[in-house]
This record gives structure tokens, sequence and C-alpha cells, in this order.
């Protein structure tokens, strides 16, 4: 029995608290149900066929289709009431991503159905109906996020708890299918390219699932079979970054907001000239570097080696500038004294604990590689650029997160109006100043019969003294102390505004450093594969393993701290 004296903010709580932890039980036990069925397809298990797992996941994309048309209706017969946004949530930069990402993925949908018409003799329908579910999944999921990511759903609570945590996994999911699509594609480009590097005591078994009929058109199926591959990086990108939007409407669900006002942060390319000339210049040579060694990768065991040792010379250079632009940025917030911005924000959070978490992956496979150079008993030239490539990789993110994180929980700065704003200030009794005619004009000719302008009255210049020594001495020390605290507050302007320059510029280039690291991982320049150092140390299965679970996280990481930085360049 209840007690009747008992706060009703307290009790009301405790039903929104269950609703969380029996919605968030549900997730997990969604997720973890799809993730062993493909796991069971990846393995071929007995029983376990492609076809019950595209089956799990189009009816996990059927019910969140339900939810969603249901909350736009709901929203659309509710459109005149005022309901709470979170600011901080769903900007419009990530917005624009992820439609950027999505208007991809519908490429790559579009590509799965033709693929599917080729081969229509031997495919499963559910191969066919896959693609089509997940292209109209695709154009509501992003329509829903540009219209309600901010939203803080204070009614249905209970059941809309459930609809987005839904969501979420469901994106999670799809994610997960993706990334194992196009790591075992990965994996038989890099069994081939083992021979090349004269590592013959690997046994090369090719894990295929191709289909087993003839394409009815054999140019139209190689182009869309290679082309799904190339995709898929931005398909991956596209669900990590929904189920991270759809979390923090998860999170706000029921929550109080403080109604303050946000200050709008517009993207600005004035002032960052440098940053962005450096970091294009970075994203160039990474883009050729990479083209270089797809190229020339697997050719040849002369070849091979060159290509990683290209790859480890210009990552090292990269990540070398990188560590210092990030310690320079830290420094520069060292020398400054600004408060921390605590208040509650789900979506902050989750920024920060997303860059440490997927910065773990890098890690894991950084030290991996750093353990089996020294555990290693024969160690190619090449190998050895591994190492302090390694070591930059752990320091730099380690240097890059305290930058980022410090920069989202730093409070703005306000601008004070005192410096932007000149005092003139006339004597009229025993001045040796003279008005300008403009001036003079401006006020009517007072200044010249000893009037003092209504400008100044009401302010400290303006008032009248009783003492004729006090307001002498008043009017003599007034203008002097007004000059110096002037020129101090203009220095301290100009000193301000450099050190937002710089920041400005670190964030630019860290941003597009950022993306070109993005790329070589994402498009299948993984020398963690091609190196075959750790293979030898590790084990070739154990070592694909530890690559397979850590290269998703790190390929995000690179993403998402490129979204953060742009973030940081529009705070700074």
């Amino acid at each position: 029995m209840e007690k009747s004296g008992g706060s009703p903010s307290v009790g009301s709580s405790y039903p929104q608290k269950n609703a969380e932890i029996l919605s968030s039980q549900y997730g997990i036990n969604l997720f973890l149900a799809g993730l062993l069925l493909t796991f069971a397809w990846a393995v071929h298990a007995v029983g376990i066929s492609k076809s019950h797992l595209l089956s799990y996941l189009i009816t996990l994309m059927l019910i969140q289709l339900l939810w969603m048309l249901w909350y736009l209706c709901r929203s659309c017969t509710q459109r005149r009431l005022i309901r709470d946004k979170d600011t901080h949530a769903g900007a419009r930069w990530l917005k624009c991503g992820i439609t950027l990402f999505a208007v991809i993925t519908l490429v790559l949908d579009s590509f799965k159905i033709g693929y599917y018409i080729d081969f229509s003799n031997c495919l499963s329908p559910t191969e066919g109906i896959f693609p089509v579910t997940h292209a109209v999944h695709t154009i509501i999921q992003v329509y829903f996020l540009w219209c309600h990511a901010k939203d803080i759903i204070q009614s249905f609570k209970t059941l809309e708890r459930f609809g987005v945590i839904h969501s979420v996994f469901t994106n999670l999911l799809l994610w997960t299918n993706g990334v194992l699509t196009e790591s075992k594609h990965q994996l038989n480009e890099h069994k081939e390219r083992l021979i090349t590097l004269g590592f013959g005591n690997i046994t090369i078994v090719l894990d295929d699932h191709a289909p087993q009929c003839n394409c009815t058109t054999t140019t139209l199926c190689s182009i869309f079979s290679q082309g799904i591959y190339y995709l898929y990086p931005f398909n991956i990108e596209y669900h990590i970054l929904a189920s991270t939007m759809l979390y923090v409407l998860w999170k706000n669900i029921g929550r109080k907001v403080e109604h303050h006002q946000q200050h709008k942060t517009p993207f600005k390319f004035h002032g960052i000239t440098v940053g962005m000339i450096f970091g294009l210049v970075v994203l160039t040579s990474t883009i050729a570097v990479v083209v270089v060694y797809l190229i020339q990768i697997g050719r040849s065991k002369v070849k091979s080696e060159l290509a990683l040792t290209m790859f480890y010379l210009h990552a090292i250079f990269v990540l070398a500038l990188m560590c210092m632009a990030g310690i320079v940025a830290l420094l520069i917030y060292r020398l400054e004294e600004r408060s921390l911005d605590n208040s509650k924000n789900p979506a902050r959070k989750l920024d920060a604990e997303l860059l440490v978490g997927t910065a773990a992956g890098s890690w894991l496979l950084s030290w991996g590689s750093i353990l089996a150079i020294i555990c290693a008993q024969a160690h190619p030239k090449y190998t050895w650029y591994n190492l302090p490539y390694s070591m930059l990789v752990i320091i730099e993110k380690y240097i890059q997160n305290l930058f980022i994180i410090e920069s989202i929980h730093r409070e703005q700065e306000k601008v004070n109006n005192d410096i932007k704003t000149l005092r003139i200030v006339t004597i009229s009794r025993g001045s040796t100043l003279s008005l300008t005619p403009s001036y003079k004009e401006i006020y009517n000719g007072r200044a010249g019969s000893g009037a003092v302008p209504c400008l100044f009255k009401g302010s400290i210049w303006g008032r009248e003294s009783d003492g004729a020594a006090k307001e002498e001495t008043s009017q003599d020390m007034s203008p002097v102390t007004n000059s110096a605290t002037n020129v101090s507050s203009y220095r301290r302007n100009s000193v301000t505004k450099s050190k937002r320059r710089i920041l400005k510029n670190i964030a630019a280039f860290l941003f597009l450093c950022n993306l070109s690291l993005w790329i070589p991982p994402a498009f299948g320049c993984r020398p963690e594969y091609d190196n075959g150092l750790e293979e030898i140390v590790f084990g070739f299965e154990p070592w694909i393993i530890v690559v397979n679970l850590a290269m998703p996280f790190s390929i995000f990481y690179r993403m998402h701290s490129a979204a953060s930085l742009f973030e940081v360049n529009c705070k700074t």
C-alpha cells in the first residue's frame, strides 16, 4: 500500500523508470537474438540460411515502420500544440549528413534489387523483399528524424519508449549485418593478398556466399556485385548515425528541460583558411595513397611491401601533425579561464561516451600490432614502420578525445558590449578638447554653451556633484580611467580573437584529417589485414576475429570525431 504522504513527483518517477528499464531490456534481447542469428549465418550453422536472417530484419523494419507512421499521424493531428524541444539534439548539419548517407544507401538498395533480378533463379525471395523494405524504411526514417529528432515526448511515454528503443536496436542490427557482409568480402580479398607477401603457411579457404547459378547479364552482375561493396561504408555510417539520434530521442522521453535561449552557431569559412588548406592537402594526399595502395597491394611481394611502407609513412606524418595540433589546442585551453557547462545533456553525454568507447577499437588493434612486433622472431623491413604508427594512433586519439570533450563542455563566451562601444566624453568646464562641427550639428550646438548632451544624462558623466573639488577631480580623472579601460579591454579582446582563430583552424584541420583517415579502412585499405606479422604471432583466425570486431568501431570513431569537430568549429 502506497504512503499518502509521498511526493507526487517522486511517485510519478517510478513508472517512468520502470518503463525505461523494461524497454531497454526488450531492446537488448531483440538485439542479442538478431546478433546470434547473424553469427549463425556467418559460420554456416546447420539449418540457418540467409533467408532466416533477412526475414527477421524485415519483420523488425516493418514493426518500426508501423510505429513511425503512427507517431507521424499523431503528431500531425496535434501540430498546434506547443512541445518541448531539445535544442542540442538533431543539429542541422547532422541531419544533412545522415541524409547524404541515406541517399547513397538508396543507391545500394537499387543495386541489390538489380542483383536479385539477375540471379532470381537461385536466390530466396527474401533477398528481393529486403532491399525494397529497406528503401522504404530509409525514406520514412530520414523524414522522421528531420521532423522529430528534437522532440521531448511527454505523452504515451511507455509506448513511445518501446517504439524508440525498437528503432534503435533495429538500426544497430542493420549496421551489424552491413559490417559482417562487408567484412566477409574484405576477408576474402585479404586471404588472396597474403600469398603475394610470402605467407604460404596460411590456409586459404574462401568463405563464399555467392549464388550457385549463372547471371542473366554478366556485365550488369559484375557492376552490381562490385558496386555493392563500395557503397557499404556509407550504409554502415547511416545506420549508426540513425541509432545514435534515436537513442538521444529515447533518453529525452519524459525529460524536464530548462527553457533558456540557445545561441545559434552557424558554420563559417571565415578565419579558417589555414586549417582548411592543410586539411585539404591531407585529404588529397590520402586519397592518392589509397588509390595506389589498392592498385599495388597483392600484385607482387615487392609492390605489396612498397604499398605498406607508403601507407605507414603517410599515416605517421598525418598523425604526428594531428598530435601537435591537439596539444596546441589543449595548451590554449589551459591558458584560458572559462567554466564548463555541466548541465544535463543526453546528446553531449552520448558524444563523449562514443568517442572513448569507439576509440577502444583502434587501441586494441594498435596494442596487438605493438605486441606482435615485440614478440615476432622475423621482422620484414616494412613491419618496423608499424611500431611508430601504432603508438601514434594511441596517442593521437587520447589527445583528440581530450580536446573534443573539453570543447563540447565549455560554455560559449559571452560578448561584452562595452568592448564594442566607444564612449565619447566631453568636459564643458576647463577642457581643452573641442567638438567637431559634425558632432555639434548632431546636438544642435549645445556643447558650445556648456550643456551636457542628452546622450550622457543619467550616466556617471552627466551627474551633478555637490562639491566643486569633487566634480573637478571626477572630470579630470574620468577620461583617463575610461581610456585605460578601453585599451585594456581592446587588448584582451584581440588576444581572445586570436586564440579563437587558432582553435577554429585546428578544429577545421582535425575535421578534414579525420575524414581522410576514415577513407582508407572504409574502402579496403587495411594494413592490419595485409601486414601479415600479427597473423603469425596470434594465429590467422584469432587475429582476424579481433580485426573484424575492432575495425567497425575504428571506422565509426573517425566519422563521429569529424562530426564532433564540426560542432566544435561552430561553437568556437
